[in-house]
């Protein structure tokens, strides 16, 4: 029988036989943890080791880019059309991941010295403000129900509804307000990139007070900002186009494109004309500074990449003299009533660049002037007789006349089922004429008649159109298009109208007559001016431009090297032989200065040396009521000139009034005063007075 020493023996030799194994297993989970030290050890210091310290040790470079001056324009004389002018301002140039608390302090303290335009603040704007401040951060989450219980997006959109629907209880004072406008414009701007926080009208009390506190506010600095100055006036600024403010920024419809060539979205841009048309000669190519960081953001180094280039400069062929004398004859000529403006426009016949292209509009009902140069390549109009030195080409080229066989006889065209068609200085008669004196009578009954034989039929009174070609449009306007007639003349600067053409189907044929004499299709002054350039340099349609070269500036700013030239660019020729082009000009010629006292350009004898010309008078209507357009292109041989000219709208009372012609001749005053010396132009004899003239300017 087990007694109790027995009992307590068994007891004790249990107690004893599970102690190692509890030990042992406390031992070998100890084990098992050391080697896992172990091993993650080695993966860290041993496998891994130098990709980490390499982590550590990583450094970033980031670029920060600072703008440049724009290029300059200069007239065809050197005279600056648009230059920079500087104003002192305050930027901000945004550090490494800069918290918006930081930015909020910054825009407070710079508040206080510097007042701003508070217009374009947005409410998004106003209350990211207010968030970025603690305390208020905390007033607003205390009014949002459940708010801790919101992810972090549901809570900033809580936060930004509860200050929309409440605007008046997150009012802020004006000096908020200017705080704020000056957090938005902080915020607005790229890790690195600058941005202006006042480009100009900053006081020299201003630049004092923020200069002694910039190291409290970091990332602001005084700087200089450039905006576009117009020395020489505004009248030729549409012709030049607009630019960007770095308030606007990017235009939206071209944002894409120009982010991706490396624009920021504040930077400024052009915006039209030759602003726009140049833009990448006059940007000019932006300031690099490097920025080396460590993976805990803190720049370690800056190191200046590229000092940046100012951007280069565009010297017009334009006078800026002579495009200013331009549009103050057309206001002077300028006639009342119905008249809508005047447009004109002068160019070198060989070069294609353009001296001067000037325009007004004028407000029937208030009478009010104002410029609008664009207006010459923008506004299509009916130009009336101007065509008919082109359609006398076509008949030649067409052969149903010829040089030494171009007589026909001016009578009223009557056409079946049509009231009777004339020239305006013989509604009667049976006239024979030449094509030179059609051309310096202006005769529509000689142009209707080279339209019926273009055309393929012979003209006898009372005749149908039925035999008529259907393909007369396209033949005559193909001869137009080679003058620049009804096609773009290819100008370097954008927006340039085609003209209107009218419509042409078999129904319409009989239009074609009036088109034969510039009563039907409508074109622009510029295709007007390339027109006659055409006939003046004998037959090539030569592509105008405005832009004469393209040069760097130098250290001081002025003109420097040379960087392009623009070429002349033939786009075509007309095609006709010597004799065919002898007898446009020999009509051109007599228009002014020809034996027939009905001549129409006659006053144009005033200007010396003698010049060639077509007048031309359309008949319009203009809300409602019977207008008159004049027109008139002109050049004189030898010079490097040529005008064209359009008066659209006008009273039927100008109809013979010379407005047209009084505008030409002042035209080429200018142009003689202003760009070319008369003395040099071929054939050229001055008179008495002007040898008189010439003496007594030269002995002053």
């Amino acid at each position: 029988m087990e007694n109790r020493f027995t009992r307590r023996a068994r007891k004790k030799k249990g107690y004893r036989s599970d102690l190692p194994f509890r030990l042992n297993l406390i031992l070998a989970v100890v084990f098992g943890l050391f080697a896992a030290l172990i091993g993650q050890l080695y993966y860290l210091q041993v496998s891994k080791g130098a990709f980490f310290v390499a982590d550590v040790n990583r450094t970033d470079t980031l670029v920060e880019t600072t703008n440049v001056q724009r290029g300059m324009i200069y007239d065809s004389t050197g005279q600056v059309l648009v230059g920079n002018k500087a104003s002192k301002a305050i930027s901000y140039t945004k550090g490494v991941n800069v918290l918006s608390s930081q930015m909020y302090d910054t825009a407070n303290r710079l508040s206080k010295y510097l007042n701003v335009d508070t217009s374009q603040l947005a409410q998004r704007s106003v209350a990211d403000y207010l968030l970025a401040d603690d305390k208020t951060t905390k007033e607003i989450n205390a009014r949002i129900k459940n708010f801790k219980d919101l992810s972090p997006n549901a809570q900033y959109k809580a936060e930004l509804n509860e200050v929309f629907n409440h605007p008046k209880r997150y009012e802020l004072t004006p000096e908020q307000q200017n705080a704020a406008m000056i957090f938005q414009k902080m915020t607005g701007a790229y890790q690195l990139s600058t941005t202006y926080i006042k480009e100009g009208g900053v006081s020299d009390e201003a630049i004092a007070q923020i200069g002694e506190h910039l190291s409290s506010m970091p990332g602001i600095t005084i700087s200089t900002a450039w905006k576009r100055d117009y020395p020489q006036g505004k009248s030729i600024q549409a012709v030049i186009g607009t630019v960007s403010s770095e308030k606007v920024g990017l235009p939206a419809e071209n944002l894409n494109v120009l982010l991706s060539k490396g624009y920021s979205r504040n930077d400024s841009v052009g915006q039209s004309y030759l602003e726009k048309q140049y833009e990448p000669v006059l940007k000019g190519t932006k300031g690099q500074t490097e920025f080396e960081t460590a993976s805990n953001n803190k720049i370690l180094n800056a190191v200046e990449g590229y000092p940046g280039r100012k951007g280069d400069n565009l010297v017009l062929s334009i006078n800026a003299k002579f495009q200013a004398a331009m549009e103050d004859t057309l206001r002077k000529n300028l006639s009342g009533g119905l008249t809508s403006g005047a447009y004109a426009v002068a160019m070198n016949p060989y070069t294609g660049g353009i001296y001067g292209i000037a325009g007004v509009n004028r407000d029937p009902k208030t009478g009010k002037v104002t410029s609008n140069a664009l207006g010459a390549i923008n506004q299509s109009i009916v130009m009336g007789s101007a065509v008919k030195p082109a359609m006398v080409t076509g008949g030649l080229k067409l052969g149903v006349i010829t040089p030494n066989n171009n007589v026909i006889s001016d009578q009223p065209i009557k056409i079946a089922g049509t009231a009777p068609m004339s020239s305006d200085w013989n509604k009667n008669g049976v006239v024979p004429i030449t094509a030179q004196t059609a051309l310096a009578l202006s005769s529509n009954s000689y142009m209707m008649q080279l339209a019926l034989r273009e055309g393929g039929v012979q003209y006898h009174p009372g005749m149908g159109l039925k035999n008529l070609n259907p393909d007369l449009f396209t033949i005559m306007r193909n001869n137009f298009n080679l003058f620049g007639l009804g096609v773009k003349t290819g100008i370097d600067l954008p927006g340039e109208s085609a003209g209107i053409v009218g419509p042409s189907t078999r129904a319409d044929l009989g239009k074609a007559l009036m088109e034969s004499y510039g009563q039907y299709d409508a074109y622009t002054v510029l295709q007007l001016a390339q027109y006659v350039s055409t006939i003046a340099n004998g037959g090539y349609r030569m592509q105008p431009h405005v832009v004469q070269s393209i040069m760097s500036s130098n250290s001081q700013g002025k003109l420097s090297n040379l960087q392009t030239t623009i070429q002349p660019k033939i786009l075509n020729s007309v095609g006709w032989t010597p004799a065919q082009r002898a007898v446009v000009t020999e009509g051109m010629q007599q228009v002014v200065a020809g034996p027939n006292p009905r001549r129409t350009g006659q006053a144009l004898q005033k200007v010396t040396p003698t010049p060639y010309a077509k007048t031309g008078t359309a008949e319009t209507f203009t809300d409602g009521q019977p207008t008159l357009t004049l027109s008139l292109i002109t050049y004189i041989p030898g010079s490097n000139i040529a005008i064209a000219l359009a008066m659209p709208s006008g009273p039927q009372s100008n109809f013979g009034s010379n407005l047209n012609i009084n505008m030409a001749i002042d035209i080429y005053d200018a142009y003689f005063k202003y760009v070319e010396d008369k003395s040099t132009v071929a054939g050229y004899t001055p008179s008495e007075g002007e040898n008189q003239e010439k003496t007594i300017s030269t002995s002053n």
